[in-house]
């Protein structure tokens, strides 16, 4: 199968950025290599990547430094040529890949040779009812996030690219020096220029946090701008559906949950981002011989097992 890049653009990610090494390396096919680009962090997201490098020495983790420019543009660029992949992977720094993603992923490029992105559903590991959570998300991205009459706008938290297209858009991606639009939607729409085709897989499975829905309700609705500042910029391509009106109808609500939910974690001190697939890494460990616990704790493989049963993959 093709090698599968992860790139992984960090701006002051310490809070997750390990948790998310975790879930990226401990994958039922090896990643090619995973790629943490730093941009001017000023906490310790660097020391943490560099500590959990130097605690897997085996895995294939890098540390790379973007540091002429401020920005998630410049540094996801950054990360994409740098890395050496036959597909290159991009999520943020609070995702956490299901542990077949990478598989998932080097299967869809390797059988389909006109398949140049490739984007999926997002469940949120960091609010409830994550079940409803993920079928409404897929929902919405298979039949609304799209261009063009039916084209697949991929999703930056949860995208694919195949690493021969990436370098036909490169020069021609838009820098955004303004900051003002979706840099996934804009990288998507290049792609659409070039005749290059994008494929949504509900398979491709990626969990995120819903902490965008702890900002202002300004500072949200200007995030939302975004999709049409993008689409100004793009004037030969179009949407039917305006899927930011589905968010802001519901920001309303989960700015109110997401924080008690919180609350509610910490009482229970619980690191959702650490649980939500720990199942099937403990059966994937399982299958590699390994009997380490894989919280990095001393707890027994049994408590383990005991206190995460009933957690299901989302």
């Amino acid at each position: 199968m093709l090698s599968v890049s992860i790139v992984i653009p960090a701006w002051n990610e310490q809070d997750r950025i390990a948790d998310c090494l975790t879930n990226a390396t401990r994958q039922s096919v090896a990643p090619h290599e995973v790629i943490v680009v730093d941009n001017r962090s000023s906490d310790n997201t660097c020391h943490i990547v560099e500590r959990f490098m130097d605690r897997n020495p085996g895995s294939p983790v890098r540390l790379l430094h973007q540091e002429v420019e401020q920005g998630l543009i410049p540094t996801r660029n950054y990360g994409f040529n740098h890395a050496t992949g036959d597909v290159l992977g991009r999520v943020d720094a609070d995702c956490m890949l299901k542990p077949d993603w990478v598989e998932v992923v080097a299967r869809l490029f390797t059988n389909d040779s006109t398949a140049m992105g490739a984007t999926g559903p997002v469940a949120y590991y960091d609010m409830p009812a994550k079940h409803m959570a993920f079928r409404g998300d897929d929902r919405v991205r298979r039949n609304t996030y799209r261009a063009d009459g039916g084209q697949v706008l991929l999703f930056g938290s949860n995208m694919a690219v195949r690493a021969s297209a990436w370098r036909v858009i490169a020069g021609q991606v838009c820098r955004d020096r303004d900051d003002v639009m979706h840099e996934d939607i804009d990288l998507s729409l290049h792609l659409f220029d070039n005749d290059m085709k994008t494929v949504y897989l509900r398979n491709m499975i990626c969990a995120i946090s819903a902490r965008r829905m702890d900002t202002s309700l300004a500072s949200f609705l200007n995030y939302m701008r975004r999709f049409r500042n993008t689409f100004d910029a793009h004037p030969d391509h179009w949407r039917r559906h305006k899927t930011e009106r589905a968010l802001i109808s519901l920001y309303p609500g989960l700015r109110l949950l997401y924080p008690v939910y919180q609350k509610y974690l910490d009482v229970l001190d619980v690191n959702p981002a650490e649980r939500i697939w720990l199942g099937e890494q403990i059966e994937l460990a399982e299958r590699e011989g390994e009997r380490e616990d894989l919280n990095g704790g001393q707890r027994t493989r049994e408590k383990t097992d005991s206190a995460y049963s009933s957690n299901a993959p989302l």
